[in-house]
């Protein structure tokens, strides 16, 4: 191993350390009861509720997804998708946070989203539970299996090691971390990630930017390439057999494809996935007092502005950089790691790697947490074994964080997996099953039992549906599943609540009581 491999692996040791002294010091505190684990006995300020729900979203996806999606074809893609997400941020923020916060408490002082969606319902049997348990456990684990193809990528091309045993090595450590603290060390430990998500972002940025020759330079440069730089076109790299290209040390790209309207929508639609991510949601559930969620709004917004346009920038000056060194869409996405190697001294390099580690630490155990949690919690004492006390369920929790470790690791053996693509299914899922769900739970009286249930079959089934029946087509059915899964859960919705009976007057008077609030 070369001096330079040696130091950046002490600079995200000294690291790697810190997060896990976070899970010791919250360890006792975080296993006292399984509230305090699941949801951290609502103690959340505003700055470390805003700034971990915002990391633990994003994920590696933001250092490496999102910069390969601009390395690899252009503006267009990445604007549009970030520009959904600031949206779906902000007004997630704005009306989501105070109603759910407020109203989960007033649901039985429910500590999971499934709790909340069956106590609002005032279920007997607890179909709504399971079912939201199941696509939970379902959708992150495929979403730990995208953090986990981030490790395996990171380690893998700093050291020149294998690929496997380095995504094994980072599901490891991922798991003993999310054993030791719970949900509070969890976003205490987010807290910190954010800060050093975005001090990376932004110090990367800026010294391609400079060793590029400066902003003018960088957009002379990549303006050879027909579309890279526009919002209604895209570029298309020339590919053999998934690999681009390359003349005279030039990538080669195909003639400017078109970018509209659809394409646009498509990728708008991400922002509707905020609406239905538990691992946000939560975050407004914990937060220690409703009117601390204004200020925490303001954080996250600057925080995900910022974040998202460095993002997109890294992707554009490397490839300025590197025109021709990152030949796939799947090696595009180390376009970050390359600008931090080549331009950084390996201290500050080693910092900068630790910041995709922070991106996928911080996503990896609110994944795993909230699936543990789901089966654990929701599953086996909410359904299977009402009788089960505090100490099981908290045992059960740590079993199955093994048991979903370990399949999300099978799912991340590949390491040709493009993350972009990992996540972006995971996301629709979420997104479609309990978007909807939560916005008519928090904000239509009408609502009915029947109705959520079908909404979340319908929106869970049609992301499948679509993204392998239907996409596949292309033309108009080529756009994100996320979009008409949306649509058809809250169709359903709102068709079956208004063909049932409508819900009794105690669960009316609650939503009353909640609204009125305000």
């Amino acid at each position: 191993m070369s001096t330079e491999s040696v130091q950046i692996l002490i600079a995200m040791a000294i690291y790697m350390a810190a997060v896990i002294g976070i899970g010791i010091a919250f360890a006792k505190r975080a296993n006292a009861d399984s509230e305090k684990f699941f949801l951290g006995g609502r103690s959340l300020g505003p700055w470390v509720s805003a700034m971990s729900a915002e990391a633990s979203d994003m994920s590696g996806w933001l250092l490496m997804g999102l910069p390969g999606v601009a390395y690899w074809s252009g503006l267009a893609d990445a604007f549009w998708t970030a520009a959904g997400l600031a949206a779906g941020t902000y007004i997630n923020w704005l009306i989501v946070s105070r109603r759910l916060r407020r109203y989960s408490i007033a649901a039985g002082n429910a500590i999971t989203l499934p709790d909340f969606f069956s106590n609002r319902f005032k279920e007997n049997k607890k179909v709504i539970m399971g079912i939201s348990a199941a696509f939970i456990l379902v959708f992150f684990t495929v979403y730990a299996a995208s953090c986990l193809v981030t490790c395996g990528k990171l380690f893998s091309t700093l050291f020149n090691a294998d690929y496997v045993l380095m995504m094994l090595l980072g599901a490891a450590f991922v798991l003993i971390y999310t054993l030791l603290g719970g949900f509070l060390a969890e976003s205490a430990s987010d807290f910190m990630q954010a800060i050093v998500m975005i001090t990376v972002l932004v110090g990367v940025l800026v010294t391609g930017t400079l060793k590029a020759g400066g902003i003018s330079a960088v957009f002379d440069n990549i303006k050879q390439f027909p579309g890279f730089i526009e919002f209604f076109g895209i570029a298309s790299p020339a590919t053999e057999n998934g690999v681009q290209l390359v003349e005279a040390g030039i990538p080669a790209f195909g003639e400017r494809l078109d970018y509209g309207a659809l394409s646009i929508a498509s990728m708008l639609a991400w922002g509707l996935g905020y609406f239905g991510m538990p691992q946000v949601l939560l975050r407004f559930m914990a937060i220690r007092r409703e009117g601390e969620l204004k200020r925490a709004r303001r954080v996250a917004m600057v925080w995900v502005v910022i974040s998202l346009a460095a993002a997109i920038m890294i992707g554009l000056v490397g490839r300025a950089l590197y025109p021709a060194e990152l030949s796939t869409a799947a090696e595009a996405e180390n376009v970050f790691i390359y600008m931090s190697r080549g331009l950084l001294p390996a201290a500050l390099a080693g910092l900068a790697m630790a910041g995709i580690l922070a991106a996928t630490i911080s996503s990896s155990d609110s994944y795993l947490l909230i699936a543990a949690s789901a089966f654990a919690k929701n599953m086996y004492q909410g359904i299977f074994k009402k009788s089960a006390t505090d100490k099981q369920v908290m045992r059960l929790s740590r079993a199955i964080l093994l048991i979903i470790t370990a399949v999300a690791a099978v799912i991340a053996l590949d390491k040709n997996s493009v993350i972009f693509t990992i996540v972006s299914f995971a996301w629709a899922g979420f997104g479609a099953t309990f978007g909807p769900l939560v916005l008519f739970s928090l904000f239509w009286k009408r609502m009915t039992r029947s109705g959520a249930i079908a909404g979340m079959l319908a929106g869970g089934a049609t992301v499948f549906i679509w993204k392998l029946l239907v996409k596949p087509i292309g033309g108009v059915f080529g756009i994100y599943e996320l979009l008409p899964a949306f649509i058809v859960s809250s169709v359903f919705i709102v068709a079956v609540s208004l063909l049932s009976p409508e819900p009794s007057e105690e669960i009316q008077q609650e939503f009353d009581r909640v609204k009125a609030g305000e």
